[in-house]
């Protein structure tokens, strides 16, 4: 009985070390050092919370970037991360890249033997990634341009202004968010408006 006692005292004294203090201890540091970040990264607009600068979007219309396609589903589901699976010589992977090779192709007025960035035809491991590669924003610019009525110079320009450096400055590669760059795409146009 006494062993019983013993092993009741220790669980509870550690269910609430490791399942109460330990949390909000943690929890307490990161909204002090980090308050953005461990609320979710959220993106506000008009004090409406319009997206997450670490989940991705899909934006389908011609007037805005688009983003790595989502294995999701629905798309971008952040409660139902996950990739397809598929391995790159499975035969429904190959023919879901060929149709994305030539849906880019084609909203961009590529010729039909361009290359299209990788980032632009396969999701990511999560399904959610909010980023694009340099490149595949700028295969994007001419169809934009003329949806927006802007100079693909200026555009060009936005797109530099929005690149993300590598972690570290090594870790990886320059990146930019696609709702940060539609959203700033948006203020540019409301402002042209007023």
């Amino acid at each position: 009985m006494l062993q019983l006692k013993r092993s009741l005292l220790v669980f509870l004294g550690l269910s609430l070390i490791c399942g109460l203090f330990y949390p909000l201890f943690v929890l307490t540091i990161a909204q002090i050092s980090f308050p953005h970040e461990s609320n979710a990264s959220l993106i506000k607009s008009n004090d409406r919370i319009i997206g997450s600068q670490l989940i991705g979007q899909q934006f389908t219309s011609s007037k805005y970037f688009h983003g790595r396609p989502s294995a999701t589903d629905p798309p971008y589901d952040g409660g139902n991360s996950g990739g397809s699976n598929l391995a790159p010589t499975n035969a429904k992977f190959i023919e879901q890249v060929k149709v994305r090779v030539q849906q880019v192709r084609r909203e961009n007025s590529l010729a039909p033997e361009a290359l299209v960035p990788a980032d632009l035809v396969l999701a990511s491991a999560s399904g959610l990634d909010p980023h694009i590669s340099v490149n595949s924003a700028l295969l994007q610019v001419h169809r934009i341009a003329k949806e927006r009525k802007i100079a693909e110079a200026d555009l060009e320009k936005i797109i530099r202004q929005n690149i993300e450096q590598p972690f570290l400055e090594f870790w990886g590669q320059e990146r930019i968010n696609v709702l940060q760059l539609n959203l700033m795409l948006d203020i540019i146009n409301n402002k042209a408006q007023k």
